[in-house]
């Protein structure tokens, strides 16, 4: 006799009808968001420029510039709506933001140690050696505007892991990127994903980009159009959309 098992994965993160407006000026900006993130997974948030995309990681972060006007937004099992940045960084959330920043005159390993000093010389190899870079070759390297975009990228995210957290919010990670690293990237994210044990929260405007992911959230005009498996989030979004060129592949149940 087979004894089939089916493996439940804990929810890392639960959106529940998310409603956020710019505290600013009180401008609507999503309205009733919801979806759920499994642990150790890799999950697409597609949409038009302009959906909201941006606008839903900063609120998962908790900057201040937004409000919550209802709804909830649970990590780890606790709800974090009302808490600060920095308790959420503390938890185990972190965002890669679109644009890192240079710093000028500090070298790699001084950086990577920004977020953990406890740092061991083996971990930094390791964080370095997911992301494809050599670790002889780069960490005496100074970050300025001398490292290629790829460079920089790979850089952040090996910082990112640095940090050991549970959920890496990635907003725009193929942003600026050359060819080379850009047809890298799902590899590189999968392995930060294998090796790690971290969820991944993967916003992207290209669309094509979100193939590694196994479940995705489309949203347009700060509105879920559907949540669900990532290739019926692509069909959606193609019927929404009408982008012919990356919609070739998805007209049809596969």
């Amino acid at each position: 006799m087979i004894v089939c098992y089916s493996v439940l994965r804990m929810k890392i993160l639960e959106v529940k009808n998310l409603s956020v407006e710019a505290r600013e000026d009180g401008k609507k900006l999503l309205e009733k968001v919801s979806f759920k993130i499994e642990e150790k997974s890799i999950y697409a948030l597609i949409g038009p420029n302009g959906s909201g995309k941006s606008t839903l990681a900063s609120t998962l972060m908790g900057l201040p510039r937004l409000k919550v006007k209802t709804g909830k937004i649970i990590f780890l099992g606790k709800e974090i709506t009302d808490l600060p940045v920095h308790q959420r960084a503390k938890m185990g959330m972190t965002l890669a933001w679109q644009n890192p920043a240079y710093f000028e005159g500090v070298t790699v390993e001084e950086f990577l140690k920004v977020g953990n000093k406890r740092l061991t010389p083996k971990e930094l190899e390791k964080n370095l050696l997911l992301v494809g870079l050599d670790p002889k070759k780069i960490l005496a390297r100074t970050i300025d505007q001398k490292l290629s975009g790829g460079e920089r990228k790979r850089i952040e995210l090996a910082s990112v892991i640095a940090m050991k957290p549970k959920l890496i919010i990635l907003d725009e990670p193929d942003s600026g990127l050359d060819v080379i690293i850009y047809h890298e990237l799902n590899n590189i994210l999968e392995n930060i994903r294998r090796e790690t044990g971290v969820s991944l929260l993967l916003i992207t405007h290209r669309e094509e980009s979100g193939t590694i992911a196994s479940q995705a959230t489309f949203l347009n005009k700060g509105k879920v159009i559907y949540s669900g498996g990532f290739r019926e989030a692509m069909r959606k979004y193609c019927q929404t959309l009408n982008r012919r060129k990356i919609c070739q592949g998805y007209q049809k149940n596969s």
